[in-house]
């Protein structure tokens, strides 16, 4: 197990590096922004998190850097107040993650972790490659070159319309303690629920059936926008999804720091969950509620057994998804036909994050996990559930019970989503 840390931690730090290490200084002082934080904090934080989550937690260490609490917790640390602080130079800044990974691995050197530990570690191991998935969409965000990673180049596949049908039932809604190794504490536990048959799409919405629905008089019809969905789309006036640009009658997008023509098959992304919401109205269709997704995912009618994979127990390769961005950006819905799913759903983890109509809750019997108690606590309620992992989520990280979850209103992440008929 401690080599297995030790190479989770290398190879995670080695993302982050990745993803940071092509911009000049100038590039790492950005405007004040919701959606982003300063590159400078982002890894501070990140070291930080290892730092008190290992260290502190299970050694009672001090921080070793001076003040780093101060300054890189984000609990204590309002965002707005990000851009106020004296923080350390990009410098040292690199080098107080390089120590506190150094030792880390010298501590796992001397003994194995016991499940405690191998939870704190592991918890900060997913936690770096959730900040690397946000490195990955900051730079989006704010126009960047596309990161300097090697990655592939997708192959045409084409679209993959239709829907499957799912029996319903009696369902197992969570993780399973006999099975998962590690869980986020949104995850606990597996508990039952009943789920009415239903169809939903095999694939998720295209760019090219949203842009029907632009050409259709969505975004200026508000009989399609709930009353959530209408009030942020009066206040920000918005007219199709985030980065597309209208050239000469086709549609474009901003990806990165380039201009390209707006790929049909691939699937609509940077959109709200109002947005979703709306193309369903107006297409005749709903969003699937998150137990209707996971069980569309996991479950094998023949079997009645629940995989842990869209495909099985085996994790993630190439050709089950696109994630680990191994192809800076989305590729064809109809591609990685090996990674559906029992029922006949294809891309249910990678591409894009699938926005479901469910709002973020605790599950019955909810307790915090330790160390990080704010994980999941400040945010349920309001936010909704994501499910399935994009091209920039790590592998690694990403199973079908994971909830990812956001504020409805984000169109900066790389949010899409797939709809069930009526």
């Amino acid at each position: 197990m401690s080599e297995q840390l030790i190479g989770q931690m290398r190879d995670a730090r080695l993302r982050t590096l990745a993803l940071v290490e092509d911009l000049p200084d100038e590039k790492f002082i950005v405007s004040k922004m919701d959606v982003v934080n300063p590159f400078l904090w982002e890894l501070g934080h990140v070291a930080f998190f290892y730092d008190a989550f290992v260290r502190g937690y299970l050694d009672g260490s001090p921080c070793m850097l001076d003040r780093a609490e101060r300054m890189f917790d984000s609990f204590e640390v309002d965002h707005d107040v990000r851009w106020d602080l004296r923080l350390p130079s990009r410098g040292e800044t690199l080098e107080y993650m390089s120590r506190v990974v150094a030792s880390l691995e010298e501590r796992l050197g001397a003994r194995q972790p016991s499940a405690q530990e191998s939870y704190c570690y592991q918890l900060s191991i997913l936690h770096e490659d959730m900040h690397g998935e946000a490195f990955t969409y900051m730079r989006q965000t704010l126009g960047y070159a596309r990161p300097t990673l090697a990655v592939a180049e997708p192959s045409p596949r084409g679209a993959l319309p239709g829907d499957v049908d799912v029996p319903g039932g009696r369902f197992e809604l969570g993780s399973d303690p006999e099975r998962d190794e590690f869980v986020f504490d949104n995850e606990k536990w597996g508990h039952p629920v009943d789920v009415a048959s239903f169809k939903i799409a095999r694939a998720p919405v295209t760019n090219a059936q949203f842009a029907e629905f632009i050409t259709g008089g969505g975004y200026a019809d508000e009989e399609l926008w709930g009353v959530k969905g209408l009030d942020w789309l009066r206040r920000t006036g918005v007219d199709c999804p985030e980065y597309w640009i209208r050239r000469e009658g086709d549609w474009c997008s901003r990806e990165f720091d380039r201009e390209t023509i707006l790929q049909p098959d691939h699937p609509v992304r940077h959109v709200s969950f109002f947005e979703a919401e709306a193309f369903c109205r107006w297409a005749g269709r709903r969003l699937p509620t998150e137990a209707e997704w996971e069980m569309a995912a996991s479950l094998d009618p023949s079997t009645g057994e629940k995989l842990r994979y869209p495909w099985g127990e085996d994790s993630p390769t190439p050709d089950h998804a696109n994630l680990d961005t191994r192809v800076m950006g989305t590729v064809d819905v109809a591609d990685h036909p090996a990674g559906d799913s029992p029922s006949g759903c294809r891309q249910m983890l990678g591409n894009v994050w699938e926005w479901t109509a469910s709002a973020f809750y605790p599950f019955p019997g909810y307790i915090v996990d330790l160390p990080y108690r704010e994980y999941s606590a400040p945010w349920f309620g309001y936010r909704k559930v994501l499910k399935g992992g994009a091209f920039a989520t790590r592998s690694r990280l990403v199973t079908n019970t994971h909830r990812n979850f956001f504020d409805p209103n984000r169109r900066d992440v790389f949010g899409g989503f797939r709809t069930c008929a009526l």
